[in-house]
């Protein structure tokens, strides 16, 4: 047995959901690295390994910057009390400029390790940006989405 019940777990990860959602609704990303120990490592199969909270901020900040406006739901949550940790699949959300309730979205299957007062000691992100993006991007687009800034942060790890 880990050093959290489930509960707490489960709590943490509400936190983790409430603070997304925030960044999210206000556009501003660097309160995400936050909800990491100041020496989480990051894990991130597209982009690379990430050491250090400010190595996350500095990340998500860029990484985000193009779609600031951007949600992620968890839409099913496994609990592993042994390790004290949760899996979650996470859907990366562009919503329709004009049609309430539309969505575009691609999936991401996520590892995270909960330290504690609403901290985690590390995340794995593990899915394909560079294979589900592209497309789901450019639907978004099409529909009258706007980027918010140019795209600048290069994949570590591309499709290829």
């Amino acid at each position: 047995m880990g050093r959290f019940d489930e509960a707490e777990l489960r709590a943490a990860l509400k936190h983790y959901g409430g603070v997304v959602d925030e960044c999210s609704r206000t556009r501003d990303w660097r309160p995400f690295a936050d909800l990491f120990t100041p020496d989480v490592e990051y894990i991130e199969h597209a982009f690379g390994t990430f050491h250090g909270r400010e190595a996350v901020r500095e990340w998500i900040v860029d990484v985000m910057s193009p779609y600031p406006h951007m949600r992620l739901r968890h839409d099913w949550v496994a609990v592993d009390v042994d390790n004290d940790a949760v899996v979650a699949q996470i859907c990366n959300i562009l919503d329709h400029p004009d049609e309430p309730g539309v969505e575009f979205t691609f999936p991401n299957v996520s590892r995270l390790v909960y330290a504690g007062d609403l901290q985690f000691s590390s995340q794995e992100d593990v899915y394909n940006p560079a294979r589900d993006a592209p497309q789901v991007v450019g639907e978004w687009i099409a529909a009258g989405g706007r980027l918010a800034a140019r795209p600048n942060v290069r994949m570590k790890y591309p499709a290829g």
